[in-house]
């Protein structure tokens, strides 16, 4: 039987679509919008921002939100404080107030500052007096402290730190700065430190505050002076180990690094706002 021979089957023609150039015009928009956000100065603000606090958390992995490093300042500085200050002496030397006042990180800046005037009956610190003038010509609320030595005569001390240091409406109160027993006993420390106190207290009609350090007030300062301001040193901490309503001020650390200053100096926070500051200042 012969073979059947089949008639070829006629293949309709491939039509082959055409390149859809609504397609490739919303490619050609969404490229332009993406080199414009590139080419914006917003975007590279907010890379440079992501940059910077991805780079701050890679370097200080252990700070948090309350106690954290300011790189201006090389230090941990407590958050929670709105009024910070420094407090100097001749150790610091010669000092740009200036440059002090203009200094600032984030919502950190100098308002503040205790200067050494007097210790003991004879010493006056010999920057005391430019550190006196040139401070508040800068801007910066100004306070006097005196080393306070309790071998001798509280009276004295305080005479001789008073005709040293001129206080003004508008400065700090003055500060005795009470740190050891010097070899005599709490009560004859005591003895003369309220000599000193009383005799402040009478010739510029203010009370002074007290600053000592923490082991110091716990172990011969606190219920004694109750009434007085109260000034504490109690360093690389986040918060101050004692209850809130009996401190001024926190002299948080001692190393801190200020424009306008050679030398790491110590750095202090006032316990309040700015209302509660102004209330403190002389009238």
């Amino acid at each position: 039987m012969p073979p059947i021979k089949r008639k070829p089957v006629a293949r309709k023609p491939v039509t082959r679509k055409k390149p859809n150039k609504p397609f490739a015009a919303k490619w050609k928009v969404a490229i332009a919008g993406i080199l414009l956000i590139l080419l914006s100065p917003f975007y590279y603000g907010y890379v440079l921002k992501f940059a910077s606090a991805t780079w701050f958390w890679l370097r200080h992995p252990t700070d948090d939100v309350n106690y954290r490093t300011y790189e201006s300042f090389a230090i941990k500085i407590p958050k929670k404080h709105q009024i910070h200050g420094i407090d100097v002496s001749y150790y610091q030397g010669k000092i740009d107030w200036q440059k002090v006042k203009a200094m600032e990180e984030d919502d950190v800046k100098i308002t503040f500052a205790f200067i050494k005037a007097t210790e003991g009956i004879l010493l006056v610190d010999p920057y005391f007096q430019r550190n006196w003038r040139e401070a508040p010509k800068a801007g910066l609320k100004a306070g006097a402290y005196h080393f306070f030595r309790p071998k001798k005569s509280g009276l004295w001390q305080a005479n001789f730190f008073l005709q040293t240091a001129n206080f003004e409406k508008g400065d700090l109160p003055p500060v005795v700065d009470i740190e050891s027993l010097d070899g005599v006993s709490p009560e004859k420390m005591r003895k003369e430190l309220n000599a000193f106190i009383i005799q402040v207290e009478e010739k510029t009609k203010v009370k002074p505050i007290i600053y000592s350090g923490l082991k110091f007030y716990k172990d011969y300062l606190r219920g004694f002076y109750n009434e007085y301001p109260l000034w504490v040193a109690h360093y690389y901490q986040p918060k101050l180990k004692l209850a809130d309503d009996t401190w001024d001020f926190w002299q948080h650390s001692d190393k801190a690094r200020i424009n306008g200053i050679n030398h790491v100096v110590d750095f202090n926070a006032f316990n309040g706002d700015s209302l509660k500051f102004q209330q403190m200042l002389i009238k």
